[in-house]
């Protein structure tokens, strides 16, 4: 019998939008070099390895390239899988052990929740050469745990770049996210996040960025609700709840596909 695997278009709620992401079904956990060539299969920003385990489920996270520790929208999909598939009842929390830590992903008014670490990036001296690399001037230059953070003028300068991606790829970060308010309601800042280091040139929706953004414009604009849109060709929208330590992100997600990997 074929490993159940389904694509899930997250962060959106129609389909052909928002990030796609694979969840493969494990009923045992395999070795990291397996799922890093069904991710380089898949060929998809995000693959989840979900593996069953007391009170919920191990969850594992692969790009083409390489495991990363914190991924938003292929949890969305994962915790989506499971509520659809009846592995889990509509009023029970999907509950995730990760490289992050405990995740928690609830239904609620037809949105998905997630439970993540904060990440407020901290205001750091721009990289040299970093306007050449992004195409523009940074108005604010910052790092998170992860990724590089960059404040742009305006929501058209996001709209509009075209980074060097082969440099970027060639700094210390897993990423870079580049964000400004949004003149578009009822979006109250966009944002585009570029990983080529990670095999992702351009990811259309980036839930664990938001780890970042939810602070960073909390503190920016002074409100605790917050909506982004990801302003990638597919797009996607992400609400925002900081509270301290945490952030809660809340997307819809919609099946593209299901099918069995032959094993």
């Amino acid at each position: 019998m074929g490993i159940p695997i389904a694509q899930v278009d997250a962060f959106t709620d129609r389909l052909f939008a928002g990030n796609p992401a694979a969840v493969c079904e494990l009923p045992a956990a395999r070795d990291a070099c397996w799922m890093q060539h069904v991710a380089a299969e898949m060929n998809l920003s995000e693959t989840a390895f979900l593996v069953p385990r007391d009170g919920g489920y191990d969850l594992r996270w692969f790009t083409p390239l390489v495991e990363v520790d914190l991924c938003g929208h292929a949890t969305l999909a994962s915790a989506h899988i499971l509520w659809e598939s009846g592995r889990l009842r509509a009023d029970q929390d999907a509950r995730f052990e990760t490289r992050s830590g405990m995740l928690l992903a609830r239904r609620a008014d037809g949105w998905i929740e997630m439970d993540f670490p904060a990440d407020p990036p901290a205001e750091m001296a721009p990289v040299n050469g970093l306007a050449s690399i992004l195409g523009c001037d940074p108005v604010w230059v910052g790092k998170g745990r992860f990724d590089l953070f960059v404040e742009a003028d305006s929501e058209e300068t996001v709209r509009a770049l075209k980074p060097r991606l082969r440099a970027l790829a060639a700094l210390p970060y897993r990423g870079m996210v580049v964000t400004a308010p949004s003149s578009s309601p009822p979006y109250d800042f966009v944002s585009r996040f570029f990983g080529p280091a990670a095999g992702i040139d351009e990811d259309p929706v980036t839930g664990s960025a938001h780890c970042s953004l939810g602070p960073f414009w909390q503190h920016r604009l002074g409100r605790d609700e917050l909506v982004g849109f990801q302003a990638s060709p597919r797009g996607g929208e992400v609400r925002v709840r900081p509270t301290g330590e945490r952030v809660i992100l809340a997307g819809k997600a919609v099946t593209v596909l299901r099918g069995e990997l032959c094993d």
